[in-house]
């Protein structure tokens, strides 16, 4: 079952989150950080499957800030136009939306939260490992992480990355290893965005095995 929510940050800020219930109880709470183009098809399609495996997801929407109702494609003017908000995200009120989710998330007593965030929001669920206090957190592909990759974090944290992707530097994610050599880092035969069925830079393979390390580890550390 799925619907959408009004969250509030704290600092007065509401914003809309796509919520994927699972049967029956959940196992955990989980926190969907988007890419660049806003809580989309892809995204809601992530939430879903992790209801599936028996998480209660959130996905907020980041974009609400700058334009709501942010739904974008991959190519085109949609690709240009997803480029345009980068320099207008700040991080800090990011972190504030995604707090808020995870408040959500963890409204039954008892439950962990985890964050699992993609290219921009990849670069977000590392932050919030550092930042939030998550049980554990999972990045995939995230831009810019060697920013951050000082961060004393506070969860335990997977990181998937593509040996071809040319938005990521190797030095960039040898950063994070070199600051955080606990931290799981994987590698894979893929360009950047490789988890994304509706991107030509899709990868089965790599996608299909990213996912079910990520499965293990969720499990491990929150259910």
């Amino acid at each position: 079952m799925s619907e959408y929510v009004t969250l509030t940050a704290t600092d007065g800020h509401e914003l809309n989150a796509y919520v994927a219930r699972p049967e029956g109880t959940p196992v955990a709470g989980l926190v969907v950080v988007q890419e660049i183009f806003g809580v989309n098809t892809h995204i809601r399609s992530v939430a879903d499957g992790y209801a599936k495996d028996g998480f209660l997801v959130v996905a907020p929407a980041l974009f609400d800030r700058i334009e709501r109702g942010v739904e974008l494609g991959y190519e085109g003017a949609d690709m240009q136009k997803a480029m345009g908000f980068m320099p207008k995200l700040d991080p800090v009120n990011a972190l504030a939306d995604i707090a808020a989710a995870m408040a959500f998330a963890e409204s039954t007593p008892g439950r962990k939260i985890g964050v699992i965030g993609y290219c921009f929001g990849g670069t977000m669920a590392w932050v919030a490992a550092a930042r939030l206090h998550p049980a554990a957190a999972v990045g995939y592909y995230g831009g810019r992480i060697g920013n951050y990759a000082c961060e004393m974090l506070s969860a335990p944290v997977m990181l998937h990355f593509g040996k071809q992707d040319t938005h990521i530097p190797a030095e960039e994610v040898e950063k994070v290893h070199a600051a955080h050599p606990e931290v799981e880092i994987y590698w894979y035969e893929a360009g950047h965005g490789f988890n994304c069925d509706a991107r030509g830079s899709y990868n089965k393979e790599a996608a299909v095995e990213a996912r079910e390390r990520t499965l293990r580890f969720l499990k491990k550390h929150l259910a």
